[in-house]
């Protein structure tokens, strides 16, 4: 069997049809797999950009950053894109890419279980059966919505929702809103919210680090040079992906640059505000990077209206007419809108059984580790397109996946070429591997025992983020190859 035959007999089944996902279909064709599948339980392409669509959302990332490597786009209207700006780029690389033909929508993969003959049985939500040699996860990280554990939530007599999951047949205008939570989504919510509400409230349990985004427009003119000279725009992806690399040096516990960007967000607080009381609410009590860094030009401006207050409190319980901070004050509202995050990791979304009947949801609730962020023991065939620990700090997102998805798609030719029907993570190696990053969380400030944020799970493991920067993250993928796995 030549190179492409033994290529496309191989079936490979893809979870998800997100930026990760377009990200695999794209390296498999251009490595000559072509007997794939991207399964999307949406009627679209987009993952994230298309579930989502509160009001004011758009990535904290530089336009021209957030792209694929292999595909530019000179068309951002602006330094920041939007949430519609982002879908369409998603769906045209999936159409420019050629994926259009291997992506089956509305198919919701609900569980996938490992069989004696190497193979993996899939089973849709709708019972539909499948077959595939290779299983990679390609689901995102920001899919299931976290709500706070209070009672009387389902007692509210007002509409009320997640952020992730707008209701956009609630009617606002006028209305008495509360915004339970103060964080990504919320800085980009309340701005958008106060120009409609009649009273807003803001709860706010910990402060956040925010810094200006600095959102200009590119005009028309810009754009065509950007289509003209793709120098120039690679040129200012280069600029942007630099300004983000600071990032690393910023969550580093002892770094000067730490210090740096904490005096610069206080300077940004304290020319925004000029209420010392509400500055003093807004100043975080933890070091910058412990908890997600945010950007937004427009969020201190909207507390400062008439019709906007922030509470420095969580949420105690909900009544029928409104809410109960934890101080016990009661505040009547007609909406309730969380914007209070995402279970991160929830490998339970699809019920994956590996080798020996072993439950991928138990073994990642009890230990939330993968080798490299791809791969875990005992699930042969199976990898992650951004598993724990699979994502760098200062790159873009696209970046980490790309990372992530080369070393994969690496793999699966060697294994073809080895004439190896399984490939398993050796647990040796997953184990010295997983101990050496748990020396290096401590270093930063979102892995030290300090900081309480999503980033570190309730047993104090931080399975988010890689203990490093971008240029160890590769090196470490540069090494990667089918030595470090059992053939089977």
């Amino acid at each position: 069997m030549n190179q492409t035959e033994s290529h496309s007999a191989l079936r490979i089944a893809v979870i998800g049809a997100g930026p990760s996902g377009l990200a695999v279909g794209h390296d498999l064709l251009e490595q000559g797999f072509t007997n794939f599948t991207l399964y999307e339980a949406t009627d679209a392409v987009g993952g994230t950009w298309h579930i989502h669509s509160y009001p004011g959302l758009a990535c904290d990332v530089w336009a021209h950053s957030y792209t694929f490597s292999y595909r530019p786009n000179p068309d951002w209207t602006a330094s920041f894109a939007l949430q519609p700006e982002i879908e369409a780029y998603l769906q045209r690389c999936a159409k420019e890419f050629g994926l259009e033909p291997h992506i089956r929508l509305n198919t919701r993969i609900e569980r996938m279980e490992y069989q004696d003959d190497g193979s993996w049985a899939l089973t849709s939500e709708a019972g539909e059966s499948f077959e595939a040699d290779v299983v990679i996860n390609a689901m995102g990280n920001q899919h299931t919505p976290l709500y706070p554990d209070v009672p009387g939530m389902d007692d509210f007599a007002g509409g009320s929702f997640h952020a992730t999951r707008w209701d956009h047949d609630v009617p606002l205008e006028g209305k008495r809103i509360a915004i339970v939570g103060s964080a990504a989504s919320a800085v980009q919510v309340v701005p958008e919210i106060a120009k409609i509400a009649g009273q807003l409230t803001v709860l706010q349990r910990t402060a956040n680090w925010i810094m200006p985004r600095g959102r200009k427009p590119y005009s028309e003119s810009q754009r065509k040079w950007f289509r003209r000279i793709p120098a120039l725009m690679r040129l200012t992806q280069r600029f942007q992906r630099f300004l983000m690399s600071f990032v690393h040096q910023a969550a580093t516990l002892g770094h000067k640059r730490q210090d740096d960007f904490e005096k610069r967000a206080k300077g940004f607080i304290d020319k925004a505000i000029p209420d010392p009381a509400l500055r003093e609410m807004l100043t975080p009590d933890s070091r910058y990077a412990c908890k997600r860094g945010l950007v937004s030009d427009d969020f201190y401006p909207a507390l400062l209206r008439d019709n906007v207050e922030l509470v420095p409190e969580g949420l105690a319980s909900v009544r029928p007419e409104g809410i109960t901070t934890a101080s016990g004050r009661e505040i009547d509202v007609d909406v309730i809108v969380y914007c209070t995050g995402y279970r991160i990791l929830d490998f339970d979304r699809i019920a994956v059984v590996g080798q020996d009947g072993q439950s991928l949801a138990g073994v990642m609730e009890k230990a939330p580790e993968a080798f490299k962020g791809i791969a875990t023991p005992g699930f042969p065939n199976y990898f992650f397109a951004v598993g724990p620990n699979g994502l760098v700090l200062n790159v873009p997102y696209f970046i980490s996946v790309e990372k992530n998805v080369e070393t994969i798609v690496r793999l699966l030719v060697a294994k073809q070429a080895a004439g190896a029907r399984t490939l398993s993570v050796k647990p040796e190696l997953h184990r010295a591997y997983n101990d050496w990053m748990g020396t290096q969380f401590p270093l930063y400030s979102w892995g030290h025992e300090s900081c309480t944020s999503y980033y570190r799970t309730k047993t104090g493991r931080a399975p988010f983020l890689f203990p490093g920067d971008f240029a160890a993250y590769a090196k470490l993928h540069a090494e990667a190859g089918i030595h470090e796995f059992d053939l089977g």
